[in-house]
């Protein structure tokens, strides 16, 4: 694959950024339970029954999210995590309308990736360009936040049945962007894209470790690596803003707090009912407004 077709969704850099972090490491809520309906000519009893019915339900996938290893948390887990990476890639969520367009050319950014259009704060607030390379970051962004959490299950078992889903979601949606957004028709080329981006998925995980043991200046050089791809200037041409990698640090930071607090079957359905109440995943002022107050 020619490295002018690599660029279109994302430059060398930020491959090479991973690489180097990978090597300094020592190292789908299940499909939701259909309540049982009640048509109003049904007697309350048969009500009742309905409600304890679905209640029970919750309850068993309460138990055995709690039971690593088995057949039952395998399937779980995948309908589980389909739900929290759904959470995750929606954050920067892009399209290209020229992809179905026949004949349309699509536009590129400086660095010659496929440019797109989104609507979300990490594009309107950051200013960071909707591109495959952006997505793909934010979305792994999200997914470390999910893993750090996930580490508190009971088991290493566990842990690695819900990473290993979470990965794989991603994979599926990252090669179906790949054929429909960017015209990457060939299988081939596809798996070496994605190669890739498991490759930068070990680094990010290793980076944001480091920095969330070494502290918020590390926490964020890897935030910068990742999501500025390392530059002096940010996409607009302009010298990077510092203020905005100090955001995404304090976002990371109480997102993992929040994370903590919550039950895993409370945060699958808080997630997945995009519940903005919750708090989590959701852009607040107030992270933007410590970050002013500590200038």
């Amino acid at each position: 694959m020619s490295s002018k077709r690599l660029s279109t969704l994302w430059p060398r850099d930020i491959r090479g950024s991973q690489n180097i972090c990978l090597s300094r490491s020592a190292t789908r809520i299940p499909t939701p339970l259909a309540s049982a309906s009640v048509s109003t000519r049904e007697s309350p009893m048969n009500s009742i029954f309905a409600r304890s019915y679905a209640q029970g339900k919750v309850s068993d996938l309460a138990k055995n999210f709690r039971r690593p290893g088995n057949a039952a948390e395998n399937y779980v887990a995948y309908g589980m995590t389909q739900k929290l990476f759904e959470a995750c890639s929606s954050k920067a969520d892009y399209k290209i309308p020229q992809a179905s367009q026949k004949g349309a050319e699509v536009p590129k950014t400086e660095a010659g990736e496929d440019l797109g259009v989104g609507e979300s704060w990490w594009y309107k607030e950051l200013g960071l360009k909707p591109t495959f390379s952006t997505w793909s970051q934010v979305t792994f962004l999200h997914m470390y936040l999910l893993t750090v959490r996930l580490r508190a299950l009971p088991t290493r078992e566990s842990v690695t049945t819900y990473s290993r889903h979470l990965i794989d979601h991603f994979s599926h949606e990252a090669e179906h962007r790949m054929d429909v957004y960017h015209d990457l028709g060939s299988r081939t080329i596809r798996n070496k894209y994605l190669k890739d981006l498991f490759i930068q998925w070990r680094g990010i995980i290793a980076a944001y470790d480091e920095g969330l043991a070494k502290g918020d200046a590390v926490l964020g050089a890897a935030v910068w690596r990742n999501l500025w791809k390392g530059g002096q200037t940010g996409p607009d041409g302009e010298e990077i803003d510092w203020a905005k990698v100090a955001q995404v640090v304090v976002y990371m930071r109480r997102s993992l707090a929040e994370l903590s607090q919550m039950e895993e079957v409370d945060l699958v359905f808080a997630l997945a009912s995009g519940d903005k109440n919750a708090g989590i995943f959701e852009h607040s002022e107030s992270d933007k407004k410590l970050v002013e107050a500590s200038n």
